[in-house]
């Protein structure tokens, strides 16, 4: 079934598709509703230079973006290299269940490995058993860490 699908990195022209799955992924994950503009911001930022992020697309054979991912990189001073994260993750409802999952971080791990990189890490909100399962079932596991925040606004 993964046969069915290609990754491409993605372009400006996929800036609304981007847009809708990343207000979508915020609402499923953690039942927020994002500001549009500040989204819009976001995804943007990815396509300036340097980028802030990078995007990749999967579509369908026919052509259809189905989801997409993107991953932002951080320096470790302790290993003098870099950590991948992946920053988001979106499938389309109708394409869930079918390997898409795997296929995209399966794209990232190997291209990540191609880089040099050192790890490729990942933030899941805890409720979220569905992800979890699927990051777990990908290889992923707990790592020896809390992530902690202060707002600044």
């Amino acid at each position: 079934m993964k046969a069915a699908y290609s990754i491409r990195k993605a372009i400006p022209s996929d800036l609304d598709a981007l847009i809708r799955f990343t207000l979508q992924e915020a609402l499923e994950a953690e039942g927020a509703e994002k500001n549009v503009e500040g989204v819009r911001r976001g995804v943007l930022a990815a396509f300036a230079d340097p980028p802030a992020a990078t995007y990749w697309m999967v579509e369908t054979r026919e052509g259809q973006v189905v989801g997409s991912t993107s991953s932002i990189t951080e320096w470790s001073d302790y290993n003098g290299g870099y950590y991948w994260w992946v920053q988001s993750i979106f499938i389309v409802p109708e394409h869930r269940g079918r390997g898409v999952v795997d296929l995209l971080l399966d794209h990232l791990a190997r291209t990540a490995k191609a880089a040099g990189a050192l790890d490729l890490r990942l933030a899941v909100h805890h409720s979220n058993r569905r992800a979890l399962r699927a990051y777990q079932r990908c290889g992923f596991a707990v790592a020896p860490y809390v992530i902690m925040r202060k707002p600044l606004s």
